[in-house]
């Protein structure tokens, strides 16, 4: 019975073990054709064959190790063991049987150890191909004097291999230590440890070969030491140089002594010449890493801190600039001016006309009530970006109308894989227009997608690739895919394109039948011949899958092409843990690059990646371990080239850093002299921002990531910091500092000085009381010639969660005016003065050219509704306003 119930669970183990080596087949086999769909299979095969070789390597050498060790162990014979019960019955151990048992055991341990060797090898594959592939940097450090690629690639595998060669050692002297144990090699003769000399030969070259391995790994932690982290630097400090690595150094010698040492007495059997140097070891460890520096620290260092850390403060400005990117600022003064004229503001009427007024969250809220049409779109953000429409060079917000399956009305399999399986197009709107609802201007609306302008069309609007699109589909099936709703009905179509894998065998619906463990992909009889499956539709987990080496950036952001096509651009980056001196962010990462911009296409699938930093090293490495992934940056099509921006993301660690990096003389540094701040505006810190604009001594516009800086603690502007996105000067990152001997107003202050203003307050507070909810937007600070403009959106919204937000007011501060307009042109009327030009409203634009009855009964029955709907929402600012609308319009009507 106990025979049958080990055979059971000996079967059970074997079945499992299957599906598992099933399982990641099957999985291997499915990447294999994803990776062969985007044109990638070398990457595929390249990263395999470092991990299977790596594998294979790490589980050969821990099988070896451990087996030749089980093999010294099973060389010392058991002495005969009996035990008398009661003086009488005799009971004896079969020392054959349990020397058989000991060797199988030492053979599962061996393998149970090669295979956890072979799974910590094939992790390692990324550091293996670094180690033979990284590039130099032409840095040095200033310790070692080694290039940074040493740390960048080498160091790494360095350090992974002496962990590996320990934990060996570990199993091996613990093994050993056991089996002797219980083989009664060890015994005590008077308070004396003996033990059988082979015994004494094994254990004692294990253990003098771990000193060495240990001495390895004081010599690795020198290197250590240009990460070790201080309140002040990062990287080997004062101590650290003058103690600590004078330690290590000593360590190292003493380390490999101890190992011949030990090695000599314990083969003798003196035990004395084996622990006495280890003890030796042990104490200066003790006092020359853990006590001398701290002594140094307190009684030489901390007294004389500047002088003596001042080098080192040096090494931590230079290289945190160098990781983050920050090392070609370019500073410039901005002396601030308050003589703007209304001849300036026409001058720069293209920055004006593309002040962004809209904030993400009020439009993402307005676009989904207004473009959604369906409870089954969704629009997951707000995209900001440039184009050129009608000849002049327009900043616009977008967001593509992703399908939402969460949200249809049926979810049934038919549904989700065969029918419903895209979105459609995108809502497309100016940053500063507004209708006379307050509401957006749309450029692009609508399904299908309607343009009201040459400039943009899209003539592909399916987006079956995206960021709400988790799971897998099957396209071109019998039954035909919902295209887009009509007034008249559905729309349905089929798909043209070449993206997914083919499913044109029956091995292939097998095995997706078991990849995504649904069996309708196997029985189902409406996937035809030339279906296709499409999945790793979601663009970041495609962009991990091919390039699972990359950091991908939390927003990327939606295009179209001149031929009407639908683009994602999504910026990534490298990113490295190793560099010396190096500050380090919470993610512990200390270098940071935006080396390489991918592109999905919407439609097909269809991913490249795009090298936009030839000069960053990790780049280099990557392009050389995968030759022809990257392309060059002007190999990516024009229409496309146009709309890559500076990310957000880099850029707001950029400025973080550089509040604090900017000052690169060491005592500045150390006092935290002149520390800069991002400022805060409605209790959080402001985040940068899109503007076309043209900067001091520049002719021409251009799209700029902006965000201001405050001194620490003050509420004063000392700086604004800039990062250019257009060609020729993309990437290009300015600071332009404000004098000192003068007051520049900050987010804080204006805040201050808005809530002051007795009218704007105010209205404020009765339109708070109105059932309406006041919504604040973004303080944005515009530099214009040389002075500043504060702009604050004003929106409308129903307290219900309901409420459209609408854009009813515009606040704009410029020197010690403040103003709230309905719209941007007459706010910068009441301050500049000069001939009105239309900046704004469609309304605007368009003159009134209906003077007819029925014309004006028309208006008035359109305002009359429009009263309803906002009483509706409880807006009663706007049904106000709309009040006075029509009781012009009906005395105008009188006179008719």
């Amino acid at each position: 019975m106990f025979q049958n119930r080990k055979i059971r669970l000996g079967l059970i183990a074997a079945i499992i073990v299957l599906l598992m080596i099933f399982s990641r087949l099957v999985g291997l086999f499915v990447d294999w054709l994803f990776f062969g769909e985007t044109g990638y299979q070398f990457v595929f095969t390249r990263v395999l064959s470092a991990e299977v070789i790596a594998s294979l390597c790490f589980g050969a050498f821990a099988f070896a190790f451990i087996f030749i060790n089980t093999i010294f162990i099973n060389r010392v014979q058991l002495p005969a063991i009996s035990l008398s019960i009661d003086g009488h019955t005799t009971l004896s151990l079969d020392t054959a049987k349990f020397g058989k048992m000991s060797r199988l055991l030492g053979l599962a341990a061996s393998l149970l150890v090669g295979i956890m060797g072979a799974l910590w090898g094939g992790g390692l594959w990324h550091q293996i191909l670094f180690f033979f592939n990284g590039a130099k940097t032409g840095v040095t450090d200033p310790v070692f004097g080694k290039d940074v690629g040493f740390y960048l690639f080498t160091l790494p595998l360095y350090e992974s291999l002496s962990s590996f060669i320990g934990f060996l050692f570990f199993i091996a002297i613990l093994l050993s230590v056991v089996v002797y144990t219980l083989k009664r090699a060890f015994f005590l003769n008077r308070f004396k440890l003996s033990m059988i000399k082979e015994v004494r030969i094994h254990l004692g070259i294990l253990a003098g070969l771990m000193l060495f391995k240990t001495a390895v790994g004081f010599y690795l932690d020198r290197f250590g030491l240009l990460y070790s982290t201080h309140q002040i630097i990062t990287g080997a400090s004062y101590a650290d140089i003058h103690a600590r690595l004078f330690a290590l150094n000593v360590l190292i010698f003493l380390a490999v002594i101890a190992g011949i040492l030990f090695i000599a007495g314990f083969v003798r059997g003196n035990y004395k010449i084996s622990l006495y140097p280890v003890g030796a070891v042990i104490a200066f460890y003790i006092a020359g890493i853990g006590i001398y520096p701290g002594l140094l620290q307190n009684f030489k260092v901390t007294p004389n801190e500047l002088d003596l850390e001042k080098p080192y403060i040096q090494n931590h400005i230079a290289f945190t600039k160098y990781g983050y990117g920050l090392e070609k600022i370019d500073l410039k003064p901005f002396n601030v001016s308050y003589n703007l004229t209304a001849k300036d503001i026409q001058q720069n009427d293209t920055t004006i006309k593309n002040i962004r007024l809209w904030d993400e969250a009020p439009l993402l809220k307005t676009l989904s009530q207004l473009q959604q049409i369906r409870t089954y779109y969704r629009f997951t953000g707000i995209d900001n970006d440039r184009y050129t429409i009608d000849g002049k060079y327009r900043q616009v917000m977008l967001s593509a109308r992703e399908l939402s399956y969460d949200d249809l009305p049926s979810r049934s399999w038919i549904n989700e894989k065969l029918v419903f399986t895209h979105g459609n197009g995108v809502a497309l709107a100016h940053v500063s227009r507004i209708t006379p609802e307050g509401l957006p201007e749309f450029i692009v609306k609508d399904i299908p997608p309607v343009s009201t302008t040459k400039d943009i069309k899209i003539t592909t609007p399916e987006v079956y690739f995206g960021e709400l699109t988790g799971s897998y589909v099957v396209a071109n099936t019998k039954i035909r895919e919902f295209s887009y709703p009509t007034a008249e009905g559905n729309v349905y179509g089929s798909y043209k394109g070449s993206g997914g894998v083919a499913i044109d065998s029956l091995f292939k619906r097998l095995l997706f039948s078991a990849y995504f463990k649904d069996a309708k992909v196997l029985l189902s009889s409406d996937i035809a011949e030339g279906s296709r499956i499409l999945y790793f539709r979601n663009i970041v987990e495609r962009i991990k899958k091919l390039a699972p080496f990359l950091q991908i950036d939390k927003d990327p952001y939606i295009v179209t092409s001149d031929n009407g096509k639908l683009y994602w651009i999504i910026d990534t980056y490298t990113v490295s843990t190793r560099l010396p001196y190096s500050k380090k962010l919470r993610s512990n990462v200390n270098y940071m690059r935006n080396s390489i911009k991918v592109t999905v296409d919407a439609y097909n699938g269809e991913t490249k990646f795009y090298l936009s930093d030839p000069d960053d090293p990790l780049a280099k490495t990557y392009d050389t371990i995968f030759p022809g992934l990257l392309k060059k940056i002007s190999e990516m099509p024009e229409d496309l080239r146009k709309h890559i921006r500076f990310p957000r993301e880099l850029f707001k660690t950029q400025a973080s850093m550089f509040a604090t990096y900017h000052m690169e003389d060491p005592k500045t540094f150390y006092n935290k002299e002149d520390l800069w701040e991002i400022p805060t505006h409605s209790e959080k810190s402001m985040e940068p921002y899109y503007l076309i604009m043209k900067l001091p001594g520049e002719k021409n516009e251009e799209y700029v990531l902006l965000i201001p800086y405050t001194p620490a603690k003050r509420d004063n502007l000392a700086a604004w910091f800039a990062a250019r996105c257009d060609t020729p000067n993309y990437g290009r990152l300015i600071v332009y500092t404000f004098p000192r001997d003068r007051l520049v107003f900050g987010p804080r202050q204006i805040d201050a000085r808005i809530d002051q203003d007795s009218y704007i307050s105010q209205q404020l507070t009765l339109w708070g009381q109105r059932g309406s909810r006041v919504i604040r937007g973004s303080l944005l600070i515009i530099p214009i010639e040389s002075a500043l403009v504060y702009i604050q959106p004003l929106y409308l919204a129903a307290d219900d969660k309901g409420g459209l937000p609408e854009l009813r007011r515009i606040i704009v501060a410029y020197e010690n005016n403040v103003v709230m307009e309905e719209n941007l042109e007459a706010a910068f009327k009441r301050i500049f003065g000069g001939k009105q030009t239309s900046l704004q409203t469609s309304q605007d634009k368009e003159p009134l050219k209906k003077t007819g009855i029925n014309d004006l009964a028309r208006e008035a029955n359109k305002t009359f509704e429009r009263m309803i709907q906002l009483q509706r929402q409880g807006d009663w600012a706007g049904y106000g306003e709309h009040m006075k609308k029509l009781e012009n319009l009906l005395k105008e009507m009188a006179t008719k």
